[in-house]
């Protein structure tokens, strides 16, 4: 063959195969045979091998995986990677859509059922239809590039075709079909290798492998289900995934729209039974509402999106022995007891222990050592004890008495009246405790000390080097490089990390201190309301409780923290090695609108909710979560809620426009 033709039959063939491999992976409708496959893609493997220069880029033969990986680099999610939040009941889903309803003012809700796919979470983003990179969920804010090992699974489309958007990010799972899992295991027991646990495990162990020719042998698949851009041409969640589907990608299947909740219901009866003969793990479904203007409105708590949820099904349950129960004290002091159990196997793994909570749930089972229990796993992930088999229970048995005392450093227990948890009070000298918390206070939303982890924190604390948190600004080189196994790198990072903590702002410190109930929400109220750390020590709880959003359990919290002498010593001594203890004030633009409380309701074309929000707040004034008679202003975007609209409409609230807002300011 000539040059060119050589050129136009690798271009040929790709197209060809490529074309082979969308309608085989995505839309599960081959039209030859897997062997006349192979033998297109042996005869393009060929050719590419004779003429390298003539490969395109996006080649089917380069799923077959690229060079080795020196390491896979952590990058920082565009937009934040969030958990769902779960029910296991339909009355919790009805809350769920009375809330959502409620929020938006409206009588019925469309929603979008897809069934949750056990797997590991992932984000692609798409350039000029180009797959340019692949991060892994990672801890929500960042994540890992495994760009070039996704590339390897043949169900992710590389190039799109169709009008696409030149720039947008598409999330989805990636996982293992059971037939897939179960050939993997049966080629390692040929030659002799420990077989794997479960799919799941193996699709999210898969990806951190860092030869991709590797990744390639592993039956990996994909499903997309989320798409996001900067500029949104889509209405709903539901069109932009047809639309996805139509480039190329695949999507999830199975996925319907429901006109409403009642329609929700009838899915999750269907797919309760159905899910059973698919061929692969699937624990719930995900309800998510359909409109992305409703998305908008509803908006996120600090942790989930409150347009989605995940209905959990009941899940497998195993019968196993209770051989004894030990206990566990946590950060916190939070005394947890496990239940050690005669080893069972439940959804594909081994299960040794359990939680038992608390001293609540060990009496309200009647669960005692010796027992025969019924063990299952909570959203299929965390083994717990549901029942006891009293059938088969030793007459002379007793009920389980509860532990008094810490396991860790002897100190009497405590219980708040009220409260489920015991807790063990020495929260400066009980080893757990003070080793947590050194973790939480190095943490990424903390100090963000990234050279000290769980391992490196309990050396620091078992050589006597840092007993408590003033303890790591006075650590130098030469004590942490004579730890074992520390060399100069290491203990360069390790004092370079901690001098760079010491620029985070006061609310971060004030987070990473560990006081109880204190999260990075209050944190960051208490920094803000206080201003410094003096006034905070010296508030009484009365004035804490004047601050928005602190309650009478936290202000109690904050102001025992601070009876403490050796806290106020720990402060004063972090003052000195120079952590900040005061709040950074957020720049004022003016006071145009002191005393003025505003409500946010709809879509804006020029700013964000959040924009505005903060706009208002700059301009000294208050923004309000529902209209009351104390409302100034409705600020009303496109799609404003009704009963927002109507109840201002009745109370006499001035409504605005974004303009006229923009006017007022």
């Amino acid at each position: 063959m000539q040059i060119a033709e050589v050129q136009a039959k690798i271009q040929a063939l790709s197209a060809e195969l490529k074309e082979h491999n969308y309608r085989y992976y995505v839309l599960a409708e081959p039209t030859i045979s897997d062997h006349q496959f192979d033998i297109k893609l042996k005869e393009l493997e060929a050719l590419e091998k004779q003429y390298p220069e003539f490969t395109l880029a996006d080649s089917p033969t380069q799923h077959v995986g690229g060079s080795l990986l020196e390491e896979f680099k952590t990058v920082p999610h565009k937009r934040r990677m969030l958990s769902l939040g779960n029910t296991y009941s339909e009355e919790e889903l009805l809350e769920f859509d009375e809330r959502v309803r409620k929020s938006l003012g409206i009588a019925e809700v469309e929603y979008v059922c897809e069934l949750k796919i056990d797997g590991l979470a992932i984000s692609l983003f798409y350039e000029n239809g180009q797959l340019s990179q692949a991060i892994t969920r990672g801890d929500g804010f960042q994540g890992d590039d495994v760009t070039e090992n996704v590339k390897t699974i043949r169900s992710v489309k590389q190039q799109l075709h169709g009008n696409y958007p030149a720039s947008f990010e598409i999330r989805g799972e990636i996982f293992m079909h059971r037939k897939g899992f179960e050939k993997l295991n049966a080629q390692r027991a040929e030659h002799g290798e420990a077989q794997y646990a479960n799919p799941r495990n193996v699709a999210s162990g898969s990806l951190k492998i860092k030869d991709p020719k590797e990744v390639a042998k592993r039956p990996l698949d994909i499903t997309l289900y989320h798409f996001l851009a900067d500029s949104n041409p889509f209405a709903s969640h539901s069109e932009s995934l047809q639309n996805a589907h139509q480039w190329g990608i695949k999507t999830a299947e199975h996925s319907q729209t429901c006109p409403n909740i009642q329609a929700v219901f009838q899915y999750l009866n269907h797919w309760n039974e159905a899910r059973h003969h698919l061929g692969y793990d699937t624990d719930g479904v995900v309800i998510k509402v359909n409109s992305f203007r409703y998305q908008e409105e509803l908006g996120f708590t600090a942790k989930v999106p409150r347009w989605a949820i995940a209905y959990k099904f009941q899940t497998e349950t195993a019968s196993s022995t209770l051989l004894g129960i030990t206990y566990q004290v946590g950060r916190t002091g939070a005394i947890t007891p496990v239940a050690e159990l005669q080893p069972v196997q439940l959804l594909g793994t081994t299960v040794k222990r359990a939680s038992l909570h608390n001293a609540n749930e060990i009496e309200r089972l009647d669960v005692r050592v010796g027992d025969a229990v019924f063990v299952e796993k909570g959203g299929e992930i965390i083994p717990k004890i549901v029942g006891v088999d009293f059938s088969r229970r030793n007459p002379n048995s007793a009920p389980h008495p509860y532990i008094t005392h810490c396991p860790e450093c002897n100190t009497q227990l405590q219980r708040k009246e009220g409260e489920a948890q015991h807790y063990c009070p020495n929260i400066d000298e009980c080893p757990p405790q003070a080793i947590g918390k050194i973790e939480h206070f190095v943490g990424r939303k903390a100090m963000d000390i990234q050279s000290i982890g769980a391992e490196m924190a309990e050396t620091l604390y078992a050589a006597g080097l840092v007993k408590d948190l003033p303890d790591l600004y006075t650590l130098t080189f030469e004590q942490v490089l004579a730890l074992d196994r520390v060399g100069e790198k290491t203990a360069t990072n390790l004092i370079q990390g901690i001098e760079e903590s010491k620029k985070q702002p006061f609310e971060r410190v004030l987070f990473g201190l560990g006081i109880r109930y204190v999260g990075e929400t209050v944190a960051k109220k208490l920094a803000a309301g206080m201003g410094n750390i003096d006034n905070l020590m010296a508030a009484s709880a009365e004035q804490l409780i004047g601050i928005d959003e602190i309650g009478e359990r936290i202000a109690e919290s904050v102001v025992q923290y601070f009876s403490d002498p050796k806290h106020i010593m720990g402060i004063e001594s972090m003052k000195t090695a120079g952590l900040i203890f005061t709040a950074i004030e957020k720049e004022s633009l003016g006071d145009g609108l002191a005393g003025k409380t505003l409500v946010i309701s709809g879509v804006f074309a020029k700013h964000s909710r959040d924009e505005i929000k903060a706009l208002i707040e700059a301009h000294g004034g208050k923004v309000g979560s529902g209209v009351t008679g104390k409302t100034d202003f409705l600020v009303a975007g496109d799609g404003i809620g009704p009963s927002k609209l109507e109840k201002a409409t009745q109370l006499g609230v001035q409504i605005i426009s974004e303009d006229q807002f923009l006017e007022l300011l």
